[in-house]
């Protein structure tokens, strides 16, 4: 498909299958609303506020532990984005998808821009709780990077290739995102948004390069291992509940929250990313 035709692609591709393009605009379009109401109620509520807190920090870790956690988090960097942005550029130039290439870049400049804008320039943390007003880190930038390169990969990757690519991209976004937790960076709230920003770019690039939907199954499984095993990776180096056994569910809950969302977003990216 020409870039001239991106806004005339009917509802059927050429190929025979339906057009990812409904079910991008669908998913734009909820995460969109989905972050709005993420939003609202972390940054401008009192309930939501006090969940928020109390979520960041219902997990500890030892020193050893927090410097492992550290270090992972450490390899998120601009040079990071470029890295991953050159490599699903390549990828896309490789098969001949121009169209691709540049909307992966997209995906990866748009998000991270607008992760930025957002957080530093348009969202502000209501003063609703004890009379203090904490810096608004929503959304995460350090998840962000990452679930936009997910995204990005997603969008390129053939589809023999995807399975590996949400196995490890679920693995890497939901490790990055329940670290900065871990380390006390972010708020669960912070991690949750920045997946949907990531999740609304894929969904606007897959709306204009069109493509037909991919018939394979196994995306949801693929992420749901990916993120799981990166829960569990995390318990192993000595992520711990802050108030012990008593704390187990709640730290549960918490984790397995960022889990999940980075699971099922990923498998919601590879639903609308087409088939190649």
């Amino acid at each position: 498909m020409a870039l001239t035709d991106l806004g005339t692609a009917p509802t059927r591709s050429a190929a025979g299958g339906s057009s990812v393009r409904p079910r991008a605009a669908a998913a734009a379009a909820v995460a969109a609303l989905a972050f709005l109401a993420v939003t609202a109620v972390a940054l401008w509520t009192a309930s939501g506020q006090d969940l928020d807190q109390t979520s960041m920090t219902t997990v500890v870790a030892g020193r050893d532990t927090q410097l492992a956690v550290l270090s992972v988090l450490g390899y998120v960097s601009i040079a990071a984005v470029a890295i991953v942005a050159a490599g699903s550029v390549a990828l896309a130039l490789v098969r001949g998808e121009v169209r691709l290439a540049v909307a992966a870049l997209g995906v990866i400049g748009g998000a991270n821009l607008t992760t930025q804008l957002l957080k530093h320039g348009v969202l502000e943390r209501s003063d609703v709780v004890g009379g203090i007003v904490a810096h608004n880190s929503l959304p995460s930038g350090h998840t962000t990077v990452v679930a936009a390169a997910l995204g990005a990969l997603t969008l390129v990757s053939p589809t023999w290739l995807r399975p590996v690519v949400l196995t490890a991209g679920s693995f890497a976004v939901t490790l990055t995102g329940a670290s900065t937790v871990v380390a006390g960076w972010h708020r669960p709230a912070d991690v949750i948004a920045a997946v949907l920003v990531c999740l609304a770019w894929t969904g606007l690039a897959a709306l204009l390069v069109g493509g037909r939907v991919r018939r394979s199954t196994g995306g949801l499984a693929a992420t749901l291992i990916g993120s799981a095993a990166a829960i569990v990776f995390l318990i192993v180096i000595g992520v711990r509940p802050s108030d012990g056994w008593d704390g187990i569910v709640t730290s549960g809950l918490v984790l397995g929250a960022v889990a999940l969302v980075t699971a099922v977003t990923a498998a919601i990216m590879d639903r609308i990313s087409p088939a190649h």
